[in-house]
């Protein structure tokens, strides 16, 4: 029977009395976890970061009416010429509106699918921005600005003033911080907007909002849906977009296809709109993990060498156990333990320093016009990687001690004291 309070007591006598190897050994462990929590913690935190970025401003689908020359030309109507091959030259697209008809009954339907979330109905317009002499083009959208803040986190857009401020003024708009800046307004001035039809309409600046897109900020800004169908003679039910918030984003693919089928519509899923984004996500992951396993092998083959060295400076020790009456397995048993004992206190060391400098690296400031919301270096203190990292550390440092102390095991200890 093994007399683990014996082994362990040997166990420990052997690492206290060789302090500075057994210091090199735990550090080894220790600066190996502690540097694999640094990196995957701040490099998925950094993907996440740009993840959101762009999914929190995309809708999981995009519904609106695609302008398109028509399948099916007119020639193609003609028998006579049904055997023939026909090539037709200059062809104009199908005359079409942009509005969803009936869009208020398909939102309708939509929000009471058990896989939406929410459908929110948009009106976009080409405009120009005047103001003074300056007179700039783009785009005024019409939304929902409580639901948009509520779905798609435009509230953390918003650099001044507040969707509630646009839901509750009448002829306010959101400016683009782009086009504020070129035109030298702040909030509670006045800009004037005209549709392509020639007309202007004054609005009240409530707020500023910044994508962290320059381009997209250069130009597009938000109002309330009735202003810009008041601002383009529209009716009510006028809706050009649609976007849907899905409970699970894998259900955007087979859902937009239905809704082409179904409405007559074109529907765009969010995979397929950000699809050299997603790819570039996963070969930021791919990068990340790749380097971290790298990172903990590297650490592994360190352990394994110092623990091994340990062990032969340990064969007079060795050949002393075994002849006071100690078992092979005995011996085994003793340098498992000091290698497990080195694991547990370089992993919890590890872990310690590895939350110690994310916790630093997340007060960091780091701010960016292309990212208005973020004000220091993301973080993803995930428990996993704490988790993976400490589990590494206790299998690595196993591995590491069971060759070195399975040779211990069978070392002959007359062998051992012949040579000396």
């Amino acid at each position: 029977m093994t007399n683990w309070s014996i082994i362990l007591s040997i166990a420990k006598t052997h690492l206290l009395t060789k302090i500075k190897q057994t210091s090199i050994a735990a550090l080894g462990v220790t600066f190996g976890i502690g540097s694999y929590i640094t990196l995957v913690c701040f490099m998925t935190g950094l993907n996440t970061m740009l993840d959101d970025l762009m999914l929190n401003q995309t809708p999981h689908i995009h519904v609106y009416n695609e302008i398109e020359p028509s399948k099916k030309q007119p020639v193609s109507l003609y028998d006579n010429l049904s055997n023939s091959f026909n090539v037709i030259h200059s062809i104009k697209p199908k005359l079409s509106q942009k509005k969803i008809h009936n869009a208020l009954p398909i939102i309708n339907y939509l929000e009471h699918s058990d896989k939406v979330l929410g459908a929110l109905p948009q009106v976009k317009a080409q405009i120009f921005y005047i103001a003074g002499s300056i007179e700039i083009s783009g785009n005024l959208i019409g939304i929902n600005p409580i639901e948009e803040a509520k779905y798609f986190n435009m509230s953390d857009y918003i650099i001044e003033g507040s969707a509630m401020a646009l839901q509750n003024t009448d002829n306010g708009i959101l400016l683009g911080i782009g086009i504020a800046k070129k035109m030298a307004l702040k909030i509670g001035d006045r800009i004037q907007v005209s549709p392509i039809n020639g007309s202007i309409f004054p609005l009240k600046i409530v707020g500023f909002y910044q994508s962290g897109v320059a381009d997209v900020d250069a130009i597009q800004s938000f109002t309330n849906i009735k202003t810009v169908q008041r601002i383009l003679g529209e009716a009510n039910n006028y809706i050009t977009d649609i976007n849907v918030k899905l409970y699970d984003i894998e259900t955007a693919i087979p859902l937009a296809k239905t809704i082409e089928q179904q409405f007559n519509l074109k529907a765009i899923d969010i995979k397929t709109a950000n699809a050299q984004f997603e790819t570039g996500t996963t070969i930021r992951n791919l990068i990340t993990y790749a380097v971290s396993i790298t990172l903990l092998i590297v650490a592994g083959f360190g352990i394994y060498n110092i623990l091994n060295m340990l062990i032969y400076e340990k064969m007079n020790d060795i050949a002393i156990l075994k002849a006071t009456g100690f078992s092979g397995k005995d011996v085994q048993l003793i340098f498992m333990s000091q290698a497990m004992i080195i694991g547990f206190v370089g992993g919890v060391l590890g872990l310690l320093i590895g939350f110690g400098l994310t916790s630093l690296i997340e007060t960091i400031p780091f701010k960016t016009e292309a990212l208005p919301t973020v004000e220091t270096y993301p973080i993803n203190k995930d428990p996993l990687y704490f988790t993976i990292g400490f589990s590494f550390a206790m299998v690595s440092t196993f591995l590491a001690g069971y060759l070195p102390a399975k040779k211990a095991k069978k070392i002959d200890p007359v062998k051992i004291i012949r040579g000396q």
